[in-house]
């Protein structure tokens, strides 16, 4: 089982964080987005976590079960409305199986880089596809690489610079595909330095491992409203689908 990177320390201010992630105007889409695919279907979130989207996908009329490492994540997932009431298993995404077949299995907001090695990456796409029913879909939120950004010779990237946060990337090595990504957010009198260790991988590399898992391309959008993935795409949701 990979370490778990998000105890006690981030889980307290996971739902405070200053990326944005919670707001209205990234949450809306990506519900709307899983609902239209998970139709009269149930859900599986792999790496659930606080329930950031698990919680208003249910809430929304979808079945919702979830997988997540951190127990500390789901301590705060339970402690919501209706978080008490989801079926959620402490465990590896790239191997935990929970009962049951789904019409959706989803992993947002770059966590599929939480798998650092590629034989990781591989048996999540091989774990989503065993749970899923078939004419089902796998969808995985990801950043594309930022590579073509990286002066040569230099190993770090600054992604993010604000009053509220400052982030960047340490890339460790470009033949692995590894790299620590780091964050400073403001917490109360002080600062607070989280650093997350992840693989980065390409959508074809990811086209390559739903391939092997059995599923085939369906969709491939920038963003969860459905925008053209273009070269120039900053990130992608891609949608692959069970034969059925």
């Amino acid at each position: 089982m990979p370490p778990d990177h998000f105890g006690e320390e981030v889980a307290a201010a996971y739902d405070h964080s200053a990326q944005g992630m919670f707001s209205d105007d990234v949450l809306g889409p990506t519900v709307d987005l899983l609902v239209s695919l998970a139709g009269d279907g149930a859900a599986l979130e792999l790496a659930v976590g606080t329930g950031r989207v698990a919680l208003p996908l249910a809430a929304r009329g979808v079945p919702v079960s979830g997988v997540e490492l951190s127990a500390a994540m789901v301590a705060r997932l339970r402690a919501k409305p209706g978080g008490d009431l989801m079926d959620v298993t402490i465990g590896d995404m790239a191997s935990t199986r929970v009962a049951g077949s789904f019409r959706l299995v989803y992993l947002v907001y770059n966590t599929i880089g939480n798998l650092t090695t590629q034989d990781e990456q591989v048996a999540c796409f091989a774990n989503a596809a065993e749970h899923l029913e078939a004419g089902g879909a796998f969808v995985v939120e990801v950043g594309v690489p930022d590579l073509r950004r990286l002066p040569p010779g230099q190993d770090t990237l600054v992604f993010a610079h604000g009053a509220d946060h400052v982030g960047y990337d340490h890339y460790v090595d470009l033949v692995s595909q590894n790299a620590v990504s780091h964050h400073i957010e403001p917490d109360g009198g002080s600062l607070r330095r989280t650093t997350t260790p992840y693989r980065y991988v390409w959508p074809s590399e990811l086209d390559l491992m739903a391939r092997l898992a059995g599923l085939t391309l369906l969709h491939r959008w920038a963003d969860f409203t459905g925008a053209p993935f273009t070269g120039d795409s900053r990130s992608h949701v891609s949608v692959w689908q069970k034969p059925g």
